[in-house]
């Protein structure tokens, strides 16, 4: 009997072994949330049954670059789907750089699915909506310096989950479709808080000030990379407490709220950026991220796709 249940043991590992040779040696590919929405934030977590030395992957058209655990065997990569995203099944295409320099590839088909989302119509000033050749030329203007800021690149500066940047109540969810005086339709790309003139406003996690300065449409903005083409914006602020250069510390104070740039009162608009995508702050605050404990990949050193 104990040589049969030997024999089977056996066998189940070996059974294992070759499943996993056969998808290249990828183990388990996982997401979170189970569930997958237009505009949902979401983690990848790919556990390969040996260290590779690198993990990438393609997700809707974007580069992936994963950064691993402390003894490499599980890779964490932090992406998401554009609130404007058509809903449909999408390809996740994996590519691990092995310790002998050859490269597996996996593909894992995931379905998005279509998130419900109301439409609004709100009064602003009249140039906020129609402005004149002047103030055309400064949100050009102000469009380079957000570009500018969203080419800025770095390794991986979040540790641990996103937290909301104020403790105050919502006064409007993401995604909703806006309508500017009868004449300008918006997707409303973050999510707002009510807040009064005044209130701190913490960084969501930790990071890199890429913008902090006064924008048109913004008003007093801060652009924070996280690093691996993840960003937090914080709008319509009255006061900023950081500069341009300067690395912050989840929960350090960056700046306070007020009404500033094209605001119908004073709150703080909170967005979250992936690749150009726009994804839902409320998810990305309840999604459980690891502590990384290990210099990530800056996307320079991601594998070729061949």
């Amino acid at each position: 009997m104990r040589g049969c249940k030997a024999l089977f043991l056996i066998t189940l590992i070996a059974s294992a072994a070759q499943a996993a040779a056969a998808n290249g040696g990828f183990q388990v590919v996982s997401w979170s949330p189970a569930r997958i929405t237009t505009g949902s934030p979401c983690l990848f977590r790919v556990e390969m049954a040996e260290p590779p030395t690198a993990l990438a992957a393609s997700w809707q058209g974007h580069e992936l670059t994963f950064a691993p655990s402390a003894n490499h065997s599980v890779w964490y990569g932090l992406a998401g789907v554009d609130v404007e995203a058509k809903p449909g099944s999408y390809v996740l295409e994996l590519r691990a750089t092995l310790s002998d320099g050859s490269v597996v590839r996996r593909n894992q088909t995931i379905l998005v699915s279509q998130a419900a989302f109301r439409t609004e119509k709100l009064r602003v000033p009249e140039r906020y909506v129609e402005p004149d050749a002047e103030t055309r030329q400064r949100i050009a203007a102000d469009r380079e310096l957000k570009h500018a800021a969203f080419a800025h690149e770095a390794p991986a500066e979040w540790s641990g989950s996103f937290i909301a940047p104020v403790d105050t109540g919502v006064s409007e969810g993401f995604g909703t479709r806006r309508t500017f005086n009868r004449k300008l339709a918006s997707v409303h790309r973050g999510l707002d808080y009510h807040a009064a003139p005044g209130t701190p406003v913490m960084a969501a996690n930790s990071g890199e000030i890429v913008l902090a300065r006064e924008l048109f449409y913004e008003g007093n903005c801060i652009i924070i990379d996280h690093g691996l083409g993840f960003a937090t914006i914080y709008m319509h602020l009255s006061r900023l407490e950081v500069s341009e250069g300067q690395r912050v510390e989840k929960g350090q104070e960056v700046g306070l709220s007020g009404s500033t740039g094209r605001a119908t009162g004073p709150h703080l608009h909170v967005a979250a950026r992936w690749e150009g995508a726009y994804l839902d702050p409320a998810q990305l605050w309840t999604l459980r991220l690891p502590e990384l404990h290990t210099p990530a990949l800056s996307t320079a050193n991601a594998p070729a796709t061949k």
